[in-house]
């Protein structure tokens, strides 16, 4: 009896063992993941508010599973010591759209991940396993653009109104690094596809958000004689010189973010990353003990980087204005978006050449393609087509 009573206490103390490690482990699979985000401005520039909708998709998309702290306005100088505050919070990851350090901090919190917007890596010395950058293929999504705007150029052409010999479009750049230069390049490719005789007006505001400079530069390019504005800058200041202008039929693409509320009568498409998909996968890696470069479904370069394009879902245009646009606009943008994203059309190739702005012995020539984003996701195009694009001082 005495034995019989023995393996029943060892039986129940079995089962209860069990039942605490089945309780405990439940508990730890609900256990929500704290994850920090750091802006370098907030919603009310469209950068970061298109991180902001990212934002909104995770919390949408694991509801009370994840927890979310954040800190907006951060400058550049700033980000480590905010990282740092929020890895003291209990962040298991941690993400951030600014440029400013946050590699040296994954070296002092191992057990953190930290992910930024494509950032240069330098892998002297080696990137921490925990550190991490991604970014869209934006040029994709700035050459299907062009496309748009290319459409409505040419019917402008065919209604008189703009004459082919002379048809010019502009852009306002922040910097003239290769990022914006792969930008707006890839944008007057995507014009050229339509109306072959287009060239770019360009004019640098040297600065990411200076909002009434931005409209003053645009409002330039307009009374130059160009008939579409679009940018690669943080305000809607040129969507809003356009709209001023709307009655002289001029028209705009803008960036990040539909701009077609505050520029309804002008804006017919823009461009963007859709951060949502790596900031979904990459939490989804924290909750299941992976690898996020294992998780995430895009393109992965060395140093724990990863980009992705059309294909991928990552980049986008914002729903097309028809009531602006030539019939048949929404069918040419589904089949280039196609050819795209699976690599049957090239955007940087065709009968171009162009040169450095920094070293003029640096030339290129795009009878031969250029495979943007081919080893990682920092932008890397970094030439000026010859009589096709004009920096305008």
């Amino acid at each position: 009896m005495f034995g019989s009573a023995h393996v029943r206490i060892r039986a129940f103390a079995i089962v209860a063992a069990i039942t605490l490690a089945m309780c405990l482990a439940s508990c730890a699979r609900h256990q929500p993941v704290t994850v920090g985000f750091i802006y370098d401005n907030d919603e009310t520039t469209p950068y970061s508010y298109s991180f902001f909708l990212a934002q909104e998709a995770l919390q949408e998309t694991y509801g009370s599973d994840v927890n979310i702290l954040l800190y907006s306005n951060v400058l550049d100088e700033d980000v480590a010591d905010t990282a740092k505050r929020l890895s003291d919070r209990g962040c298991q990851i941690i993400f951030t759209n600014s440029y400013g350090d946050m590699m040296g901090l994954a070296r002092d919190y191992p057990d953190i991940q930290f992910c930024q917007v494509s950032n240069e890596v330098n892998e002297d010395g080696g990137v921490p396993k925990n550190y991490h950058t991604f970014k869209g293929e934006i040029y994709q999504a700035r050459y299907l653009s062009g496309v748009v705007a290319g459409l409505k150029l040419q019917q402008m052409i065919e209604q008189g109104k703009v004459d082919k010999s002379k048809a010019t479009v502009g852009f306002v750049a922040a910097y003239p690094y290769p990022e914006v230069i792969s930008g707006y390049t890839s944008f007057i490719l995507g014009v050229r596809s339509v109306v072959d005789t287009a060239t770019l007006k360009v004019k640098y505001a040297n600065a990411w958000n200076n909002y009434a400079l931005e409209k003053s530069l645009a409002t330039e390019l307009l009374d130059e004689g160009c008939s579409i504005i679009s940018q690669h800058t943080d305000t809607i200041g040129p969507a809003v010189a356009c709209e001023e202008y709307y009655a002289r039929e001029v028209y705009h693409v803008g960036y990040n973010v539909d701009m077609t509320d505050v520029a309804p009568h002008v804006s017919i498409t823009s461009a963007r990353i859709d951060w949502s998909p790596y900031l979904v996968d990459a939490v989804k890696a924290i909750m299941t003990g992976k690898r996020i470069e294992d998780v995430v479904s895009a393109t992965e370069h060395p140093f724990n980087d990863m980009s992705g394009g059309l294909k991928e879902g990552w980049v986008e245009l914002t729903p097309l204005n028809e009531a602006l646009l030539p019939d048949g606009t929404d069918k040419m943008v589904e089949q280039v978006s196609a050819e795209v994203g699976d690599g049957t059309r090239q955007v940087f190739f065709g009968p171009y050449k162009g040169v450095n702005p920094q070293d003029p012995k640096d030339t290129i020539d795009l009878t031969v393609p250029f495979f943007e984003n081919e080893n990682s996701s920092v932008p890397s195009f970094n030439y000026l087509l010859d009589g096709i694009v004009t920096i305008e001082e």
